[in-house]
């Protein structure tokens, strides 16, 4: 359904099958006591880095 139309999708998972099948994984972590920071890592520009 991506291919065919612009609709986006939102999966909450932490489930590694699904998560390897993502463009981009977005996440929260916590550097320090009562601090949120967002992640987001595109899969395909992280897979090419590692590659080099």
């Amino acid at each position: 359904m991506k291919r065919l139309t612009t609709t986006r999708f939102i999966v909450i998972t932490h489930n590694p099958v699904t998560m390897s099948r993502m463009d981009r994984l977005y996440g929260v972590t916590m550097p320090e006591q009562g601090l949120s920071q967002l992640v987001s890592v595109d899969l395909s520009r992280a897979q090419a880095m590692a590659a080099e």
